[in-house]
């Protein structure tokens, strides 16, 4: 309330243009922009086979997740959200995505992990606080806090609608607890969706106006296409699609497209995310600073 929120702090020397947007634009749903990209299979599959050689295994949602990661921390504009038509910067740089409760069965129940990372974060640390999170979350004998949540809510006719009224009203004024906040995965600056893990196609999926989720990322399964090559020859090639929602609102056009352009690069170029950042830039005129610490390494 009044310009303070528990998971940001409201910024005032915004482009005027990009501040005039909420006013034209106040929902979410409004502003969500779609983009595809479809990245390179084969140089993240030769990078992943070579890491697996080496004792580190890595993902594709990790590469992902990495190059989002190092992108923000140069470009923080796209850590950003708006509420009641003010920007903030987000106190935090958080990734959340859906993980199976069994990974060996498909029909077991969805928990959704919401990871808060540090921006001198390497491939390497995101990698170890991916796995300790799904490892939490898989050798937890309890239901996870939002799965609780909604079950008792379910129970009582009714109360789940007072209950969502009633916190979509306290978050339009800042009131949702910190805590809560940790726990909910509409509260972050990205969300992937990974088809491509239960054999289907890559989505545009929607932006919640619930929370501030600025941008959806989701993979899909594997493509083959005849590429033409520099030497004019055709071959067959794979490519992972990746259909990206983004919330218009957030910043100007020329940084979105330094931002995908970024993240183009470290996806395609994984290697150059097994060293931290030389520097690291923050929102808020570089005054407001966070860190997370580092997970113990996976051996």
């Amino acid at each position: 309330m009044f310009g303070f929120r528990p998971d940001g702090r409201r910024l005032k020397d915004v482009d005027p243009l990009v501040q005039i947007t909420p006013y034209l634009m106040p929902m979410r749903c409004d502003a969500q922009v779609f983009l595809q990209h479809k990245m390179d299979y084969e140089k993240a599959a030769r990078y992943i086979a070579e890491k697996n050689r080496e004792g580190q295994k890595i993902t594709f949602m990790q590469i992902i997740a990495a190059a989002y990661i190092r992108s923000v921390s140069q470009l923080p504009e796209l850590n950003r959200y708006i509420y009641n038509k003010q920007y903030y910067a987000r106190d935090n740089c958080s990734i959340s995505y859906v993980v199976l409760k069994d990974p060996q069965d498909n029909a077991s129940n969805e928990v959704t992990a919401r990871i808060e990372f540090d921006l001198t974060d390497t491939i390497f640390d995101v990698r170890d606080r991916m796995i300790a999170a799904q490892e939490r979350i898989r050798t937890a004998e309890d239901d996870a806090f939002v799965t609780k949540l909604a079950s008792i809510l379910l129970k009582i006719p009714g109360l789940a609608t007072v209950f969502t009224k009633i916190g979509i009203l306290l978050d339009r004024y800042g009131l949702v607890p910190a805590s809560l906040i940790k726990e909910l995965p509409f509260f972050s600056g990205l969300f992937i969706t990974n088809n491509a893990s239960i054999g289907l196609n890559h989505v545009w999926h929607h932006i919640y106006n619930f929370g501030n989720v600025g941008m959806f990322i989701g993979m899909g399964n594997v493509l083959k296409e005849a590429t033409v090559e520099s030497d004019g020859k055709v071959r067959m090639k794979r490519w992972l699609p990746l259909g990206m929602t983004a919330d218009e609102r957030m910043c100007s056009g020329a940084h979105y497209a330094a931002f995908f352009a970024s993240m183009v690069k470290y996806m395609d170029h994984p290697e150059l995310l097994e060293t931290p950042p030389e520097s690291v830039k923050f929102d808020f005129g570089g005054k407001y600073e966070y860190h997370v610490p580092k997970v113990k390494k996976t051996e």
